[in-house]
């Protein structure tokens, strides 16, 4: 289904570029299956409380099957440095795009789900040439960014054991095979878990971490929402409204979690039906209510640059990579919660958008980490896919928050 570029080396530390490249007849097939849909009635009620409309869907999937080019975003992705190289006795694909100044710092970067590679293609210019983008030679990255096992191009464990501490295991040997001696991390969603992992485990090259979705929450407090309990009466305005959203999170927009975490397997429809693919990951719980969000993208009304064709993009790749079952897997695998403190001494900073899940209170981000948060703040805009939404802010984010990091003569 793809072009790789083998090295003939038994070595499997080998390092191979690696193409994008589908047969036309996978694309004509997409497009026939989507024509060849059978719809449901419509929802019962005015508003996107029983999940993704009926309308949305069907506009969305008319112009999947006749106005949308899936070769577009394959040049993009070409346009690029692609790799695989095997870790732990699975092929990993990633991007590694390397700043032309000398001393940029390097940067791992890990998506989420139903999230890709594709989430962080904005980002990739201004991070390793931000003389083009408003910024100095010091802001300059090293950017690797790779596809989670299951995901995307790398491949799908055929057993048991691809959990996140295992993933942040394997990103760091895959920064000391890039010839990095010192890096930082960044990740939201299940990157945020993966890079939460690395912190805790603590690997000598790693110098810091980021996450626009970290875990803050005190113990009690995590245990709280998630049995639903009433907020405790100690709690500040600010404090009051992360309990109330982590709660609401559990109570209403969880349940796209609970079944890929139980059930992973039963859910056929993700490799059959791009319809059934499309739906379950329009609909799977951002900070601003999804679908709503995607009807904002849809409708050109939502102030980000986040377009109908960067949602098929992604939505396409799942498509084309089969990946929808073998990407659920990871919530099976998973037994750490998100939203806790977690026990990291290394520097950590955090960034706060106001339609992440949870906003995360910067008294909570102090408790957790009193003397290792190197970085908090605050945006005007921006959800769960931060890096995807508002990929400017989030640039500036990745600069502020390890200038301190980075060695200077």
């Amino acid at each position: 289904m793809t072009e790789g570029t083998q090295q003939t080396s038994s070595d499997n530390t080998a390092i191979s570029p690696f193409r994008v490249g589908f047969p036309e007849a996978e694309l004509t097939e997409l497009r026939r299956r989507v024509n060849a849909t059978r719809w449901p009635e419509r929802e019962t009620v005015t508003d996107d409380s029983q999940g993704v409309r009926l309308a949305m869907m069907q506009d969305l999937a008319a112009y999947w099957a006749t106005g949308y080019d899936w070769r577009k975003c394959e040049a993009k992705l070409n346009d690029l440095p692609n790799f695989t190289t095997e870790i732990d006795g699975l092929d990993i694909h990633f991007l590694h795009v390397r700043s032309q100044h000398q001393d940029a710092l390097p940067l791992i970067v890990t998506h989420g789900w139903p999230g890709s590679i594709i989430e962080q293609l904005k980002i990739i210019d201004p991070l390793t040439s931000p003389t083009a983008h408003g910024g100095t030679a010091d802001d300059a990255f090293h950017l690797v960014i790779p596809s989670l096992p299951g995901h995307g191009f790398s491949a799908k464990p055929a057993a048991t054991g691809w959990d996140p501490a295992r993933i942040a295991r394997a990103w760091v040997v895959l920064m000391r095979r890039l010839g990095y001696t010192r890096f930082v991390a960044q990740g939201g969603d299940w990157g945020a878990a993966v890079t939460q992992q690395m912190g805790i485990q603590a690997a000598p090259e790693l110098a810091g971490i980021h996450s626009n979705m970290p875990g803050t929450a005190p113990a009690a407090i995590n245990t709280a929402v998630q049995r639903g309990d009433p907020p405790p009466p100690d709690l500040s305005a600010e404090e009051l409204r992360a309990y109330q959203q982590l709660s609401g999170f559990f109570a209403q927009h969880v349940a796209y979690a609970q079944i890929m975490s139980t059930r992973p397997q039963t859910l056929y429809g993700l490799a059959d039906s791009p319809a059934d693919l499309a739906a379950f990951m329009l609909d799977h719980g951002d900070g601003t209510g999804q679908p709503g969000l995607v009807e904002r993208v849809l409708a050109g009304t939502l102030d980000s640059p986040l377009t109908r064709d960067d949602l098929l993009d992604n939505i396409t790749l799942y498509w084309l990579t089969n990946t929808g079952i073998s990407a659920a897997r990871l919530y099976w695998e998973n037994k750490a919660a998100f939203f806790d403190a977690k026990p990291i001494t290394l520097p950590y900073a955090i960034s706060v958008f106001p339609d992440e899940l949870y906003q995360a209170p910067r008294s909570w981000a102090e408790a957790a980490y009193p003397h290792n948060l190197i970085h908090y703040n605050t945006l005007p805009k921006g959800g769960h896919f931060a890096a995807w939404e508002q990929p400017d802010l989030f640039t500036a984010e990745m600069r502020a928050s390890f200038r301190t990091l980075r060695c200077r003569d």
